[in-house]
Parts: structure tokens; sequence; C-alpha cells
């Protein structure tokens, strides 16, 4: 995955539980946005960033109609049910997470933050 590459050229290795989180956190974000936030003709964008002890990641879909339910404020699934837990797993994992709306008509961002102590992985 691209950004295990990314986090390996921030000093991030993939062997890290950091690098683990964040994969993990940016694989369930990409699949809701192809889930749940795709419009035909267009794509999603993954824009991962580092600042000094936090990594962030956004993805932006074409769904801004479509706003991600909070784990929590909503009734969970079934447990038979084969979808349904993924923002519980990105609320799980993640340090923090939301989601802005930048267009009513055009965009949203999805966003999920894991801290990062550099050199403790």
């Amino acid at each position: 995955m691209l950004v295990a590459q990314q986090l390996d050229e921030w000093g991030i290795p993939r062997a890290t539980p950091t690098a683990a989180v964040v994969v993990a956190v940016l694989a369930e974000l990409a699949a809701n946005a192809v889930t749940h936030g795709r419009t035909p003709g267009r794509d999603f964008e993954v824009r991962p960033a580092l600042a000094s002890a936090v990594v962030r990641i956004e993805v932006l879909d074409t769904r801004p109609d479509r706003l991600p339910r909070v784990p929590g404020l909503t009734a969970p699934p079934p447990p038979d049910a084969t979808n349904g837990r993924g923002l519980l797993l990105v609320a799980a994992y993640a340090d923090r997470w939301g989601w802005s709306v930048r267009d009513a008509y055009t965009t949203k961002t999805v966003w999920a933050e894991v801290d990062y102590r550099p050199g403790a992985g």
C-alpha cells in the first residue's frame, strides 16, 4: 500500500504498531469512500500528512450528502450483518476522527489522526 511506503519515508517503519494502525484506518476510510462516497465518473482522493506527533489521513469523496454515522450515536449492526462496523474500527484505532463538508455539492473529507511518538514506533 502506498501509505505504508510514505510512512517508511517519514521514518515510521512498516513493522511498527503506528504503521499498522494507519494502514488499517486508511483501508477502512478508502473502502467507505468506494462504497458510500462514489459518484459515477469521479474518484476519491487520499491525503496523508505528518505533523510533529500526529499522522493524519484525509479521504475526500464526492458524496457530501452522505455523512458518516457516528458509532455510539446510531444503532450497531445486527450480530450476523456482514458490514456496518468499519467506523467502529476507525473509532477504536484512531485517536481522533471526523468529517467536514467542503462544498455541499462536490466534496466531503473524512479524516483520522493517529498519535505518533518518534522513536516509539
